[in-house]
C-alpha cells in the first residue's frame, strides 16, 4: 500500500514557475514508475511525465522543454518542476505510482490545483 500526497500547487501568472512535490508513505525505491497526470475541467486525465526506478523519463509533447520530473529516493518524494507556465497548463495535477509484482497496482494522490492566469 502506498499513500501519495501532492503539494506545491497554486496560482501563477503566465511565464511563471511552480514546483510540485509528491510525498510517498513508504520507500519509493521499489516503485517501478512514478508519474504526474493532470486533468483540466471537461477533459480527460492525461499523462504529463513519468520516471522509472532507473531514472528514465517520458514527457507529454506539450510540456517538453518546460517541465522536469525527478525523484529523490532518500526522501521518498517525486517532483515536477514547471517553468514557462501557460494558461493551458491549468489543471488538477495528480501523482501516480505503479508497482509491478504478481499484478500491477496503481496508486493515486488526491491532486493539487495549478492555475495559470493570462
Amino acid at each position: 500500500q502506498v499513500q501519495l500526497v501532492e503539494s506545491g500547487g497554486g496560482l501563477v501568472q503566465t511565464g511563471g514557475s511552480l514546483r510540485l512535490s509528491c510525498a510517498a508513505s513508504r520507500s519509493i525505491f521499489s516503485i517501478d514508475v512514478l508519474g504526474w497526470y493532470r486533468q483540466a475541467p471537461g477533459k480527460q486525465r492525461e499523462l504529463v511525465a513519468d520516471i522509472t526506478t532507473g531514472g528514465s523519463t517520458n514527457y507529454a509533447d506539450s510540456v517538453k522543454g518546460r517541465f522536469t520530473i525527478s525523484r529523490d529516493n532518500a526522501k521518498d518524494t517525486m517532483y515536477l518542476q514547471m517553468n514557462s507556465l501557460k494558461p493551458e497548463d491549468t489543471a488538477v495535477y495528480f501523482c501516480n505510482a505503479v508497482v509491478k509484482g504478481w499484478s500491477v497496482v496503481v496508486y493515486w494522490g488526491q491532486g493539487t490545483q495549478v492555475t495559470v492566469s493570462s
